[in-house]
């Protein structure tokens, strides 16, 4: 169980920093390319939230391969398991895209 609860967390927090360094770095880059930094970020961090879950989950093919054997051999943990690991995966870097929405909505506040 404890590997369980281990590896959702290293599932969340690779997903949230995936998503959050990315939108960071790009914003840096858009900063030296005389880009606007919090446009580019949060474009980043939309377009790139699919990708931080496949990064969490190790590949997507270890997933979808586990979910078949699971489906076909009756072994309905192993999927519960995989869909929770990806549903939490999802949270982390959807927690990061907002947490980006939320750097561009407070920059609003600090320019008042």
């Amino acid at each position: 169980m404890t590997d369980f609860i281990s590896n959702l967390l290293y599932d969340f927090l690779i997903a949230f920093g995936v998503t959050f360094g990315a939108s960071i770095f790009a914003g840096l880059g858009a900063i030296i390319n005389d880009h606007p930094p919090l446009k580019t970020m949060l474009n980043v961090a939309s377009s790139i939230k699919i990708w931080a879950v496949a990064v969490a989950l190790g590949g997507t093919f270890t997933s979808f391969q586990v979910i078949e054997k699971g489906l076909l051999k009756g072994e309905f943990r192993s999927v519960i398991k995989q869909i929770i690991y990806i549903l939490i995966a999802l949270t982390g870097a959807n927690l990061a895209y907002s947490l980006i929405k939320m750097i561009q909505r407070s920059s609003k506040l600090w320019l008042e």
